[in-house]
This record gives structure tokens, sequence and C-alpha cells, in this order.
């Protein structure tokens, strides 16, 4: 039943979702490549301005790229492991003492670059530029002040980076619930007469239809951006296909090929039973003998495909009615929070049928809780 599906959406997300931290994660190899990117491109524009104090490009170029990446890779390291510690901070007490551990860590790499190039002995490139400096104060003291300067910068972007995608995940949610929250007056004025008539010819069938209705306001008043098993996303579709069922009866034919998809797949609540509904009140209903709703679910790879195909009357413009619109920016808005880039909405219309079809990667509670 649907109450089973308003429960696992309960304990399958946190009640209440942390604000994001504004560090990226320097732990990851995305970041870490970026880190070594950066740090190689400065040397390089470093090594073209300075070309025309000396002739030894390469050498400069070598040399600049092994102390920035030293510099890039020991800051990385810092703030991959204090980041759980920053995460504890207001924001802005974090980004000042992670600017404090980076100018001491660029101090401290300063400063053994320095004697182990005393070590090594730099006098012996005979006046040519080298590997390590010569200036102890000046070199460690200018790094410190660009290190200050970079890192703030840095953070400040990331910080400001970190506010703007809250921002757009809020908006969206915001507006995802605004849709979720909307109940179309059509159908719950059709189900209420439905379940009217009922009471005194059918009292058992219009007890059913109570539950179910119960079930599917309980299901569009649920977090917006939990993810449910799909078993219980469409068992909330065949709730509302019941409902429907006992007011247009035999009008109404329902195929279902979802036996192939993984039931255990986690997916936003509410994805498919749109579908259904706008299948059914801009499809079905509008055509004098009703039609029939086909609801067919693929696993391709570690991409899921869901469609619904329903008749139409022979017209144009049935993708952009209102309500349909409505529901499936919804479901766009839906899957762009879950899987950013990587799931979509595609919608065909032919001579005499609607075709809405979602495409979003595979998730089960294997691949989320391992």
């Amino acid at each position: 039943m649907v109450a089973s599906a308003s429960e696992t959406r309960a304990t399958s997300s946190p009640a209440a979702k942390a604000p994001t931290f504004f560090l990226p994660d320097f732990c990851a190899s995305p970041a870490i490549f970026v880190v070594v990117l950066i740090a190689e491109l400065v040397a390089l524009v470093i090594a073209l301005a300075r070309q025309a104090l000396h002739d030894n490009f390469w050498t400069d170029l070598a040399g600049g790229s092994m102390f920035l990446l030293w510099i890039g890779l020991t800051c990385s390291a810092v703030l991959c492991r204090s980041r759980p510690w920053l995460q504890t901070m207001q924001p802005g007490r974090a980004a000042m003492v992670a600017i404090g551990m980076l100018v001491v860590t660029i101090g401290l790499v300063s400063e053994v670059v320095f004697q182990v190039g005393q070590v090594w002995g730099s006098e012996s490139t005979g006046g040519e530029p080298g590997f390590f400096p010569r200036e102890h104060a000046g070199f460690v003291l200018r790094n410190i002040v660009v290190g200050f300067i970079v890192s703030a910068l840095a953070l400040r972007y990331f910080y400001v980076s970190a506010e703007w995608k809250r921002t757009i995940e809020l908006e969206a949610l915001a507006r995802i619930r605004a849709l979720q929250a909307r109940i179309r007056p059509h159908f719950l004025f059709n189900s209420m007469n439905t379940i009217a008539a009922l009471t005194r010819s059918s009292p058992e069938r219009a007890e059913q239809a109570v539950e179910d209705l119960a079930d599917l306001f309980r299901a569009s008043l649920s977090d917006a951006s939990a993810r449910i098993p799909l078993k219980d996303e469409l068992e909330i579709a065949r709730t509302h296909q019941r409902i429907e069922q006992l007011r247009l009866g035999d009008r109404l034919t329902v195929h279902w090929d979802v036996d192939e998809l993984p039931m255990r797949a986690l997916v936003p609540s509410l994805i498919v039973q749109p579908l259904l509904e706008n299948a059914v009140y801009h499809g079905v209903e509008t055509l004098p003998r009703g039609g029939e709703v086909s609801i067919v679910g693929r696993r391709q790879d570690d991409q899921l495909h869901i469609e619904v195909r329903n008749p139409i009357l022979t017209q144009t413009g049935y993708a952009n009615r209102e309500g349909n619109r409505m529901a499936l920016e919804n479901i766009r808005q839906r899957l762009e929070l879950a899987w950013p880039g990587r799931a979509r909405v595609e919608v065909e219309q032919r001579e005499g049928e609607f075709c809405a079809r979602l495409i979003f990667p595979y998730a089960g509670d294997d691949m989320v809780n391992g």
C-alpha cells in the first residue's frame, strides 16, 4: 500500500537536510585533478612571463611546476583532513581558520623548499636560475602574501558558488513543493462524487476508494526531496488507476509492462502517477470510447526507461496544455535535483498518440547504502 511507501520515505531521508558546506571535498579525485591542472597552468603562465629575464625556460617551468604542485597538493591534504572539523563552525569563522591554515602551510612548504635548496646547493647552477630560490626572507614572505590573497579569493569563490547552488536548490524545491501540493480540483471533485455514489450501492468499494484517496493525499504531501523504492512509486500510480477506474469503468484500460524494472531502485516520489493522471484526464477521458494507457519500463545498462503512452484526439498542442506542461516540468525538476545533468524527460506526439518517457540512472538500496 501507499502508506508503507510514506513510511519508507520517512526513513530513507533525513528529517532536515543540512546545508551544503561551502568548501568542496578535496579528498575526491576530481578536486585533486583540478588542483594539479591549475598548478600547472599557473606555472606555465609564470614561466612565460619570466622568459624575458632568462633564456632557460624549461628549467624555470620545471621548478615552478614542482613548487606549485607541492603547495597545491599539501594545501589540498590539509583541507581534506580538516574539512569535517571546519564543517562544525560558522561559515565566516571556518573561512578565517581555513585561510590561516593555508597560509601556515604555504609558509612551511616555502621554508622546506628553501632549506632543501640550501642543502643541495643552488650555487652549482653557475648563476643561472635553478630549481631552488636563493633569497630566504623574500621568498618565504612573498609566497605567504600571495598565498593569503589567493586563498582569500578562492574561499570567497567557493562560498559564493555554494550559496548560489543552495539558492537554486531551495528555489527548485519550493517550486516542486508548490506543484506537489497543487491537487487538481477536477480529480478531487470527481473522486468525491464517485465515492458518494458508491456509499449506497457498494459500501465496500466506497471504503476502498476513500482509503486510496487518502493514500494519494499522503503521497502528495510527503517530502518532495525524498526518494522511495520504485515499487512504492508504481503502487501510487496503481492506486490512482483504481480511483479513475471506478469513474470511467470500461472506458479506461491500463496496460502494465514493468516486470523488467528493478523494484528496489530509489526514485523521486510522484514521477509516474502524474503521467498516468495526465494520460487519463487529457487523453482517455476526452475520447468518446475511452482508450488504453500503456506503461512500459525497461532497464538499459545503468539507466531506467519508463514511458507512458495514451491515445489523444487528433490535434496539435497536446504537450503544451497547461496541466500537462506543469506536470512534465514538475517531473523534470525532480529528476534534475536527484541526478543533475543525467536524467531527462522526453515527449513524443504522433497521430492520435502521446508518449512521455522518463530516463534516469539506476540507484538501488544496495548502491546507496553501499
